[in-house]
């Protein structure tokens, strides 16, 4: 009988706007204790600094098990380990909600880790196999995974005042639960001139220079992880420290930081738009060099000063997301995406999960939030050489067309 309600399942599509809401779902609950953490280490007799160490489980998981999330997905289907994602992040976000001890939370947070990994090889391998306006849909796609960050803290802030940390991880888990029957309903029968088109004959899985070309992609993909980590976590504690003459209030805070990381997420789709008509290598470049000037603009100010050169910030760290993606579709065939995907998403949430015991031993040591940006601004030196070390592709190469 089991078999026959997982064949329900398989070997599905679904229509992009599904997939979308699935990203944001998916940064949305890895993101809820980043607001969350300083109640929950007040429940438990912690400071923010100590607490946030056992986060780290669910940031490692979220992109070590990438792989083997690819490696499942190319074996049972796509669409089934999208639907067990679901329902295993928002059952695990349930049981976070419920814990009675610290140790209780880090594994409930590793197990929302564990089923968030499934997306990024599996959902983004599912929305890029049509080879349609890749960078345009990726734009769109990271804006929803986005406003899944800027709803974190916005979201988990309001909570916060009607009740605690809590209650901010069992209302979103119930929420998912939902979903998920939703995203079973919404599944379709992959259309058979769509699965049987066959645009081009690949001679090769990889086009010339793939080497090169993934080199780059996993050199940003390394240093911009870690600066997207550290900007989404740290930044609404920072407001809620660095603007203490405009409020005292979390859930003001909390908004702020929503707006700045809602605002700058539609970075992506200009710049998906762009690199559909514009070499990657210098849209690449260009981003890093904005990263490093105005991140760095970020340590330097206060209140609403801050506010906007956070923005400006963020939508240069958020721009960078579609063009990993997309040069990844330009140089590896379908056949390989979802398996190129897992380890670049591997590499960059690992790497991301670096970032909680970093700023947690940095800021326990003495050192200014706001040292911690100017750090970030040296990191993301990594993102120009990325792009000065990026090929340039001919038309013909590309294996998205």
């Amino acid at each position: 009988m089991h078999q026959n309600v997982i064949a329900v399942v398989q070997f599905k599509t679904i229509k992009d706007i599904y997939l979308n809401i699935s990203h944001f779902l998916d940064h949305f609950i890895m993101l809820i204790f980043a607001k969350s953490a300083y109640d929950a280490g007040r429940h438990f007799g912690m400071t923010y600094d100590e607490i946030i160490i056992f986060g780290v489980g669910g940031f490692i998981l979220f992109g070590a098990v990438a792989p083997l999330s690819a490696s499942l997905a190319d074996k049972f289907s796509r669409s089934l380990l999208l639907v067990i994602y679901h329902f295993g992040i928002g059952g695990a976000a349930i049981l976070a909600g419920l814990t009675q001890s610290v140790w209780q939370l880090a594994i409930a947070i590793s197990a929302i880790g564990l089923f968030a990994s499934i997306y990024h090889p599996v959902g983004i391998a599912m929305l890029i196999k049509s080879n349609n306006k890749i960078g345009f849909r990726l734009g769109i796609n990271g804006v929803f995974g986005n406003m899944g960050v800027a709803a974190a803290p916005l979201i988990a802030g309001i909570l916060l005042t009607v009740g605690d940390w809590r209650l901010c991880f069992i209302v979103p888990g119930i929420f998912c639960l939902i979903y998920g029957y939703a995203f079973i309903a919404a599944l379709e029968e992959e259309k058979k001139e769509q699965s049987q088109k066959t645009k081009k004959i690949q001679n090769s899985a990889f086009s010339p220079n793939w080497k090169l070309a993934l080199t780059a992609v996993f050199l940003s993909t390394a240093s911009g992880g870690f600066v997207f980590s550290a900007m989404t976590f740290v930044v609404p504690r920072y407001f809620e420290v660095s603007m203490i003459s405009l409020t005292s209030s979390v859930a003001i805070t909390g908004l702020l930081a929503s707006l700045v990381y809602a605002c700058a997420s539609f970075t992506q789709i200009a710049v998906g738009w762009i690199i559909d008509r514009i070499e990657p290598k210098w849209v690449l470049f260009s981003i890093g060099v904005g990263q490093i000037f105005f991140i760095f603009l970020t340590s330097q100010f206060t209140d609403f000063a801050l506010f906007f050169a956070m923005l400006i910030a963020m939508s240069f760290v958020f721009g960078q997301i579609p063009i990993t993606d997309t040069i990844l579709s330009r140089y590896v065939s379908d056949k390989w995406r979802a398996k190129a995907l897992s380890v670049k998403f591997m590499l960059n949430l690992v790497v991301g999960a670096t970032v909680l015991p970093v700023c947690g031993f940095l800021l326990q040591a003495g050192m200014l939030m706001s040292t911690l940006f100017v750090i970030l601004s040296c990191v993301a030196v990594l993102v120009v050489l990325s792009g000065m070390i990026l090929p340039i592709q001919i038309k013909s190469d590309r294996q998205d067309l």
